[in-house]
């Protein structure tokens, strides 16, 4: 069974990506939705979370998205205590998640995650997908998105690796751009994936 990663800056559309691989019974571990079930359900990493983000990081029992999301962004120490904190945790699930579907034969699964390289996901993965889109188009889709102003948008990005440097890394390039179609792209690398998978 081979292991993909998939990745992309900002409002890239690597989630839409995702998706469309599952409509091909491809299965798909999305480490973002995996962090933050793992923050609420993870005792350990609840306690660790407040003791250095204080106890506004959970409100009623939830993870307090928007107040974490704010003191993040503002200060990357604090991003990069947060990331230092949630992704050993994501990993060890994402590495669990994996064992379970190789029970299943399948050829190739999918785990999409936006810090695949800054993690050093990468390192346990066979190839890495990105998702390659134009700045301006990523930044309108992130607004609408996130219902967040222009600024707010770049200053996140700005806290993102390089999308050149990111994408340069990368084994397979997917076209996000609105002027290729994204599906035959992706049918086309799904048969790729496919053949690679019984080398």
């Amino acid at each position: 069974m081979l292991r993909i990663g998939l990745t992309g800056g900002l409002g890239s559309g690597k989630s839409t990506v995702a998706a469309i691989f599952e409509l091909l019974d491809v299965p798909v571990y999305y480490a973002d939705v995996a962090a933050k079930r793992l923050m609420e359900e993870d005792s350990s990493l609840r306690e660790t979370i407040i003791e250095n983000f204080g106890q506004d990081s959970y409100r009623d029992g939830k993870l307090n998205k928007s107040y974490l999301a704010e003191l993040v962004f503002k200060d990357s120490v604090k991003l990069t205590t947060l990331n230092a904190i949630v992704h050993p945790k994501t990993i060890a699930d994402s590495s669990k998640w994996m064992e379970q579907q190789m029970l299943n034969n399948t050829p190739y699964i999918i785990k999409e995650a936006a810090l695949i390289f800054e993690s050093d996901a990468h390192q346990s993965l066979d190839k890495v997908i990105g998702v390659s889109c134009p700045v301006e188009i990523r930044i309108k889709r992130a607004m609408e998105r996130d219902g967040a102003s222009e600024k707010k948008i770049i200053d996140r990005m700005s806290k993102q690796m390089d999308e050149e440097k990111k994408m340069g890394l990368c084994d397979f390039l997917l076209f996000n751009d609105e002027k290729e179609l994204l599906v035959p792209q992706i049918v086309s690398l799904h048969r790729k994936l496919l053949k690679l998978s019984l080398v």
